[in-house]
């Protein structure tokens, strides 16, 4: 076994060689950097190995992101979550190239979307657009999960944050998947927090979002996720002869006996507590979210603007989200023409109409995404400030 000081003397003659400009993470690149010990213990004990499949969830409300791994008998766990350092925008799904808005959805991420080059630490590209997206008209671009705690239409964390969860994805994809799932919800989707935000202009796309979550709660494995009539479907298969086709109507699909039976079960007793919680909880506050495309439109000619050098307002544009009355009863997920996307940018402000702000010269063009990676400004704060207020600090830009 070589001793540490020839481990070291090897070292130092790769460095050499490698020339003045050589560094240690020439030697020992940031991408390969193992998970901490206790990490891989837990992995153990849960019984998962480090090169099982794995699944990460994001909630922008909560500001946290989870690795989600497969154990022995097929179901996944939670492995261990992380507070997102800064996302952008607001809640709701991203319309427009430049609405600065984080997706929400249900994305796709393989080997060719993992930058171990990234000017943010490290990234990878969570897969926006995807066929719903497509499907709807949204656009936007380079929409990544990064390091350096600065976002611009992203989800960003800390460097020693996002060297893990490169890690685990890495080691998944060593182990032989081929794809993993990021399902990206604006909150926890529990009874009270859709009760809270029954009115929202999202509420129909959430809904949506919803039948996904569920079945991930009630099976453990990530869905099965097709799109047809510009509409997300889960774990349906068509029959013989048809397929989903992302703009066209639903052909004729099935369900697992068992999952619809556990759905139902799972769904009426939902709606109860979703009846409760609007009858009965007391009103909390609300983050902001987007008012639709029509905001997101505002937004994007607002960066437009800004990267052509003209004279704006310091804050984006923003609409009074319309709120109309909350007539459900119970929840219902009817699938409904979500607005279309955008693009991300900090955290909440209150979801009120704002009021102009200051004019001021327009800064340079906000970078595009993963060349487009750099970030807009300095971090918001160290990760150990209370998640409100990094939200309050997420609307006004990096």
């Amino acid at each position: 076994m070589m001793s540490r000081f020839a481990r070291a003397a090897v070292l130092f003659a790769a460095l050499a060689l490698a020339g003045c400009n050589a560094s240690l993470e020439d030697i020992a690149p940031k991408a390969e950097k193992p998970l901490p010990a206790a990490l891989v213990n837990k992995m153990k004990a849960k019984g998962m190995s480090r090169g099982s499949p794995i699944m990460v969830r994001i909630f922008k409300e909560e500001a946290e992101l989870e690795v989600w791994k497969q154990k022995d008998n097929g179901r996944y766990d939670l492995v261990t979550s992380y507070d997102i350092c800064k996302w952008s925008g607001k809640l709701g799904p991203k319309f427009a190239e430049g609405d600065r808005q984080a997706p929400e959805g249900f994305y796709t991420v393989r080997p060719a979307q993992m930058n171990p080059q990234s000017s943010y630490h490290l990234s990878f590209n969570i897969g926006y657009p995807n066929s719903y997206d497509r499907a709807n008209g949204r656009t936007g671009s380079h929409l990544m999960v990064h390091g350096a705690c600065s976002s611009a239409g992203c989800y960003s964390m800390t460097d020693e944050q996002v060297e893990e969860i490169y890690a685990f994805a890495r080691d998944a994809f060593r182990g032989g998947q081929t794809a993993f799932q990021v399902q990206a919800f604006p909150f926890r989707m529990t009874p009270a927090n859709m009760a809270r935000y029954r009115d929202d202009p999202n509420y129909p796309f959430w809904t949506m979002l919803k039948e996904g979550y569920d079945h991930f709660e009630i099976t453990r494995v990530p869905p099965k996720v097709d799109v047809c009539d510009r509409r997300y479907v889960f774990n349906s298969a068509p029959q013989d002869g048809y397929s989903f086709e992302p703009t066209l109507a639903c052909p004729p699909a099935t369900q697992p006996d068992t999952l619809l039976s556990a759905y139902q079960t799972y769904k009426s007793e939902f709606d109860a507590a979703f009846s409760t919680a609007l009858t009965s909880a007391p009103a909390s506050a609300r983050s902001p979210s987007i008012a639709g495309l029509k905001e997101a439109k505002l937004v994007a000619d607002w960066s437009r603007r800004r990267a052509a050098g003209e004279r704006v307002s310091r804050l984006p544009p923003s609409l009074e989200p319309a709120a109309t009355p909350a007539t459900a009863t119970a929840y219902a997920p009817t699938p409904a023409a979500p607005p279309a996307d955008n693009r991300s940018e900090p955290r909440a402000q209150s979801a009120t109409a704002a009021t102009p702000a200051p004019v001021e010269p327009a800064a340079p063009a906000e970078a595009p995404a993963q060349a487009a990676e750099a970030p807009a400004a300095p971090a918001d704060g160290p990760l150990g400030v209370r998640k409100r207020l990094r939200q309050i600090g997420n609307l006004f830009g990096d």
